[in-house]
């Protein structure tokens, strides 16, 4: 894989901002963000509804700005953000279909071993963005698939161009800084979601790599975000519910 983007100053200075708010802003606003959500979720019926609107508008937001990034330099096309074809459409295809039956695989996994009250992986650090209501559950799947869209499109798409166009890095090293400023954004789920973002990050990376578009790793973001985010929310006890309320 091989871009050559040919950022304008408008684009660069559009990016710029966006990625010094992604690496310095995002980690600190994102988790004061969720740690209201976690105090307000058993006290206020619509608060999950709301910082679901507010994720949306955010993620929307930033796809905008790339978007925008792209459309003020006339010198880069839009392969240089990945927007194009898989090199081999027939190996993306079928990775598409094996990642959405794995997910689908250990989601039912993940959803018996909750109604058990078992542990399931890393579900206490999002708890209080599972659903509980119809409206809830269809939100949390719009905010999963505009999260699979929007993060790639922003963290590997529109940085790693930057990185490449702009900080005159070689390809691999931008894709490195993009997983680290990927990483930053797990903060909200403490220094565990870190590591599980940057873990995350290298796999969508490698993907977008290996692949020279972003329809590979779009769409095992979007399936893996929409298993997390459909998990049912634990049951609470009535005592500690009603306390609460």
């Amino acid at each position: 894989m091989t871009i050559s983007p040919d950022f304008s100053a408008a684009s660069t200075a559009v990016t710029a901002v966006l990625a010094a708010y992604l690496l310095l802003g995002e980690p600190w606003a994102g988790r004061r963000m969720y740690e209201s959500l976690a105090r307000r979720r058993d006290i206020e019926p619509r608060a999950l509804v709301r910082y679901f609107g507010l994720v949306l508008t955010l993620w929307w937001a930033f796809a905008a700005l790339a978007v925008a990034a792209l459309l003020l330099s006339p010198g880069t096309d839009a392969a240089d953000f990945g927007l194009a074809m898989p090199d081999r459409p027939v190996y993306a295809v079928v990775a598409v279909l094996l990642a959405g039956a794995i997910a689908v695989g250990s989601g039912r996994n993940f959803r018996d071993l909750a109604r058990q009250g078992k542990n399931v992986p890393g579900l206490a650090s999002i708890e209080a963005m599972l659903p509980r209501t119809a409206e809830e559950r269809r939100l949390a799947i719009a905010v999963a698939v505009t999260d699979g869209i929007g993060a790639e499109l922003v963290y590997r798409g529109l940085l790693i161009a930057f990185g490449v166009g702009v900080l005159g890095l070689d390809l691999y090293a931008a894709a490195a800084l993009s997983v680290l400023v990927y990483a930053v954004a797990g903060f909200y789920q403490g220094y565990r979601g870190v590591l599980a973002f940057a873990l995350l990050g290298t796999v969508f990376t490698g993907l977008y790599l290996a692949t020279g578009s972003l329809l590979l790793p779009v769409a095992v973001h979007v399936f893996l975000s929409v298993r997390d985010l459909t998990l049912p929310a634990p049951e609470k006890p009535r005592a500690a519910h009603e306390a609460a309320v």
